[in-house]
């Protein structure tokens, strides 16, 4: 895909991942019950290559633009926001194997390429260098999408002995150790209000060996050269699809609000909700916000996204603005939900209106580190000229 199509999605992987949309809401249930995505939507994805978008080339494969993910995380995740959400953290944690030599990572994905990725961004484990490569132990959490994955991202704190290895700068050392999935104990703690479809579970390696070349560090160059992988979107990148998934949800909340609309009233009043210039009213707010947001995040990605591949020497203004965009749009997105659900009254509490699980779903995801409000604050310094300590800005 050329750079001035500024990742406008494919018609191919959009429709499949509408396509599947059906299957997800069907499945929804199961999701919610076994706190995981099913096995069959795994499969599905995995044979859509959907867990795929920000693998490389390279390595099978689709090296996709960033707003191409987001239209994908989006459809999914207006079915499900923990099905797109899985989505979402396989190709955050794959573009990763940008890091990695090509030989590696087309042994990790095997031919025809399926490459499940989970894991955590967290220096949870500690990582003791022997001979050909470390051995590594720790428990880490969050690793959404580990019972279909096959390899996990593991970041762990370089030791010398009983003490962490120190950079030049006086900081820890920090490499991530890529552990075949099969090698980890997943320990059973997500319990949660929302979001439980994702199968967030913490999991633990215990002493595993891992060669020195399935090791990376985010501080490293990325092998691979598209504009993808350059450091000053890889967080942008992976994070629009986090605002896919926000705004994805909040689009099923207003789908749900009005099919709920079109068949309720209330405890007070027979007639149905629809017919009411309040509600009227609520609903068209929500849609201007989410489309509004929606708008933003797009917009400057798609900036972002020129300027990375054009190779601008000046970046700070069109990384910040995809980050405000991102954290913006996730919070817009919960304000929306949350318009509709109070909207809906009473109806919206129980658990067999689809409204309930958006509305809980979107108070967990805003939680995320790519919401929260200190991206507004590290903006601010970018649009005053100055920069930002934060990652990734």
């Amino acid at each position: 895909m050329a750079p001035n199509d500024m990742g406008q999605a494919p018609a191919d992987i959009v429709a499949a991942a509408r396509g599947l949309a059906p299957m997800v809401m069907a499945a929804r249930q199961e999701a919610e019950q076994t706190r995981r995505l099913p096995p069959h939507v795994a499969a599905a994805f995995a044979a859509g290559g959907l867990f795929q978008m920000s693998l490389p080339k390279s390595m099978g494969g689709l090296e996709l633009p960033p707003l191409t993910a987001f239209h994908v995380i989006e459809a999914i995740s207006t079915a499900d926001a923990s099905a797109g959400w899985c989505v979402m953290v396989a190709n955050a944690i794959a573009a990763f194997m940008a890091l990695m030599p090509k030989e590696v990572g087309r042994r990790f994905a095997g031919q025809p390429a399926d490459f499940r990725a989970a894991g955590s961004l967290r220096p949870m484990g500690k990582a003791f260098a022997t001979e050909g490569g470390y051995r590594v132990k720790g428990q880490w959490n969050f690793a959404s999408g580990i019972d279909h994955a096959t390899w996990l991202y593991c970041s762990a704190i370089v030791m010398d002995g009983d003490a962490p290895r120190l950079t030049p700068n006086g900081a820890p050392t920090v490499r991530a150790m890529w552990v075949p999935a099969h090698e980890a104990t997943i320990v059973d703690t997500w319990s949660t209000m929302g979001m439980r479809g994702t199968g967030s579970q913490d999991y633990i390696v215990d002493d595993v060996f891992v060669p020195a070349d399935h090791t990376c560090s985010v501080a490293d160059k990325p092998l691979e050269t598209g504009c993808l992988y350059h450091p000053r979107i890889t967080f942008a990148a992976s994070w629009t699809g986090t605002a896919a998934n926000a705004l994805g949800n909040a689009r099923g909340a207003i789908d749900a609000f009005k099919a709920l609309a079109a068949s309720e009233g209330t405890t007070q009043s027979a007639t149905l909700l629809r017919d009411r210039p309040y509600i009227q009213a609520r609903l068209a707010e929500a849609e201007a916000i989410l489309n509004a947001a929606r708008a933003y995040v797009i917009d400057a990605t798609a900036t972002a996204w020129q300027a990375v591949c054009r190779d601008d020497p000046n970046l700070d203004q069109p990384v910040a603005q995809v980050r405000l965009a991102i954290a913006h749009g996730m919070r817009e997105a919960v304000r929306a939900v949350d318009l509709v659900f109070h909207a809906a009254g009473t109806n919206a509490i129980y658990s067999r209106n689809p409204l309930e699980r958006y509305f809980r779903d979107a108070h967990v995801a805003v939680q995320h580190l790519a919401a929260l409000p200190v991206h507004y604050e590290s903006a601010g310094k970018v649009l005053m000229g100055l920069r930002p300590a934060d990652m990734g800005w």
